[in-house]
């Protein structure tokens, strides 16, 4: 084995877990820390190590596995939602800000195909740290945030034509004469393959994988399909991430998706972060420093122009003021897709490498300020908004006539809130569901058995496909604006994970679950879980409920005492037991000693068949009392003295116990 290999590795998580451990303090995001992280190590650095090949395996497969995740979290319904934002806002925002830069770069002498080519790099923006900053705020449904999320979608999408048009932007022949049936056949080979493939493929795959309630069979058919997609389109002359994307596409349409991307999110994470760590590695730290006004100029020239380009397509779309200016300050950094672009760019010349070396440090350095700018950007846009408000009255021209907002400006949820979320839909899971149906109570269950979700949905039922052990499937669930969650699986393992995550994702829920025993009751406790029902204990309570009933103590007293019991837990039913001088309220010794109920069958021909109840005198003869007596279905209680017994009738006595033996003798058959 190549120890080589493996110290790399080991190096660039040591420097990783560092710097992002110091930039966490002052909540950078992590793509930042990756940077950082490469930049320093690297050979223009301290000189540990370069970008060798295994870097750039690892780095092929972060742009993978991210446009893969993309493809899969991309919901083609909201995406068509959001249409006009989507797609008229994505677009008119990289037009301008790839034409306001293609006309700077031109005048600095940069030819046609670079300046252009620098401003489609330039238009896009970074997804991972908007969104990130946004989470943090709880603003991802505000409508600056909806807008930024439209717009950063688009850009997302645009990367793959990007990729596919570089080659041609660089000057590459293009036999059009040649090329047109080439493209059309690649197209429609690749349409109809992935067409198939979402329809009988996939699901057939999943549903059979799934069927076998294996996480690692799971996974492994995942990576499997995110791989195969990417090579097939790599094998007719594409781009692998073209194939990884489509693949995520395929599978987005799937109940299968957010399964997915709970199962593929650990890699991509690892492979991305040697993606920005290779990325980093490039930058000349020397360079960075024997420029750095020109490169600071660079970096406050193209934020301005960003936020003049995003703001006026915000104010396009007829957001008002104030989303407008966030939406522009938002968006007014350099994404990660663009160090994609960038090194294909630098593959075709169509990049020199001090133009190169600048676009690095500047990206960075805008991707470094995007939190502290979109943190401080609210009191400037409230300013700003109070000043023209007082100037217009309150009214927003748009195009020289006045127009409504594309969204209100109070903040909006998601569709689903305050819902209850039930994990497994077992016995317990259906009793849940059907008692929230029942109480008017709006819930969503994640099932792991497709065979179950696939017939629960045609019933109409509300479930989906998941493992709450993941992020992913909670948070399609609504995790975050749900009030309660209960889980009844018997995987103790699980649970724990479950508790452990949706606490992370939402510290206020109400986290009720189920275990076998006592013992998992603390560990549980120490997660995080709010309410614990152990199965042992609540069969300890119904075997003590029939206990009281068979002693006749009072329906009131067990009542109460049961409530006692639950309220306190089982550390209460141990104190009875120990510490026998606690006051219950009710006490056997005061309830009737010695005293039983019985149920006896009248036998044919016995001596009680065909007789009242006056001729057989049951209190004076034998002691005891017919108190009820059941005939077919129906329950006579407490019969009047002419009441006639006839074989068969099941009568319940009450008396004492040696009594009541003595009297069977005379409900039994005469044989």
């Amino acid at each position: 084995m190549d120890l080589s290999v493996l110290a790399h590795v080991d190096v660039i998580l040591g420097f990783a877990i560092l710097i992002l451990t110091i930039f966490s303090k002052f909540e950078v995001p992590p793509v930042l820390g990756f940077l950082v992280t490469g930049v320093l190590i690297g050979p223009h650095g301290l000189g540990i190590m370069d970008s060798g090949q295994n870097m750039e395996i690892n780095a092929e497969l972060g742009v993978i596995f991210l446009l893969f995740t993309i493809g899969v979290d991309l919901s083609l319904k909201d995406l068509w939602n959001m249409k006009k934002a989507v797609l008229v806002g994505g677009a008119l925002q990289i037009l301008f800000t790839t034409g306001i830069v293609l006309a700077v770069c031109t005048n600095l002498g940069f030819s046609h195909s670079a300046s252009l080519f620098t401003g489609l790099l330039i238009s896009l923006s970074s997804t991972a740290i908007v969104l990130k900053v946004l989470q943090d705020r709880n603003e991802v449904y505000t409508p600056h945030g909806k807008t930024s999320l439209a717009i950063l979608i688009f850009q997302d999408l645009a990367i793959v034509p990007l990729i596919l048009i570089t080659p041609i932007l660089a000057g590459s022949s293009v036999s059009f004469e040649g090329a047109l049936p080439n493209i059309f056949f690649k197209g429609s080979l690749i349409i109809l393959t992935f067409i198939l493939s979402a329809k009988f493929v996939v699901p057939a795959i999943f549903y059979h994988v799934g069927k076998t309630g294996s996480k690692q069979l799971f996974f492994v058919s995942v990576v499997f399909i995110c791989l195969s997609a990417a090579v097939f389109t790599y094998s007719i002359g594409l781009s692998l991430a073209l194939g990884a994307f489509l693949a995520g596409i395929v599978i987005s349409g799937s109940q299968y998706s957010q399964q997915a991307i709970g199962n593929i999110m650990p890699l991509k994470d690892m492979f991305m972060s040697f993606f920005f760590v290779s990325v980093g590695m490039l930058l000349d730290l020397h360079y960075l420093l024997d420029n750095l006004s020109v490169i600071i100029l660079a970096t406050i020239s193209l934020i301005i122009i960003k936020l003049i380009a995003g703001s006026l397509v915000t104010f396009l779309l007829g957001c008002p003021l104030r989303t407008t200016i966030l939406t522009g300050l938002a968006l007014s950094q350099v994404g990660e897709f663009s160090f994609v672009l960038s090194r294909l760019g630098l593959e075709y010349s169509l990049l020199e490498e001090e133009t190169y070396q600048t676009f690095l440090a500047v990206s960075i350095l805008t991707m470094g300020v995007t939190p502290f700018l979109i943190n401080a950007s609210y009191r400037p846009a409230d300013f700003i908004v109070k000043k023209v408000s007082d100037t217009t009255h309150g009214m927003k021209l748009i195009n020289g006539i006045y127009s409504e907002p594309l969204y209100n400006e109070e903040m909006t949820e998601p569709q689903i809130k305050d819902h209850l979320i039930i994990v497994g839909f077992g016995f317990s899971g259906k009793t849940i569901s059907k008692a929230a149906k029942a109480a008017g109570i709006p819930y969503l269950i994640i099932e792991m058995n497709p065979e179950i979700v696939q017939h629960e949905k045609a019933k109409g039922e509300k479930i989906q496909y998941g493992d709450a052990t993941f992020g992913a499937v909670l948070e399609h669930a609504g995790i975050k604006n749900a009030r309660v969650l209960v889980t009844g699986i018997a995987d103790s393992s699980s649970t724990g994970k479950i508790v452990e995550k949706a606490k992370e994702l939402n510290p206020n829920i109400c986290v009720i679950v189920k275990v076998h025993d006592l013992q998992e009751m603390k560990r549980l406790n120490s997660m995080g879980a709010d309410e614990i029902i152990p199965e042992e204990y609540e069969t300890s309570v119904e075997i003590f409920v029939r206990l009281l009933e068979k002693y006749l103590v009072p329906r009131e007293n067990i009542e109460k005492m049961v409530n006692d019991l639950r309220a306190n837990g089982y550390r209460r039913l141990r104190k009875l037991v120990v510490e026998p001088g606690i006051d219950s309220g009710f006490s056997i010794k005061d309830g009737l000693p010695g005293i039983d109920i019985q149920v006896l069958k009248v036998g044919e021909g016995s001596s009680f068949q065909e007789k009242t109840l006056s001729e057989l005198d049951f209190r004076r003869r034998h002691g005891v009392t017919i108190i009820s007596v059941r005939r077919g279905t129906d329950m006579f209680h407490t019969p009047a003295g002419d009441f006639l017994l006839h074989a068969k009738d099941a009568c319940v006595l009450l008396g004492k116990t040696e009594d009541l033996y003595n009297v069977r003798k005379f409900f039994e058959s005469i044989q």
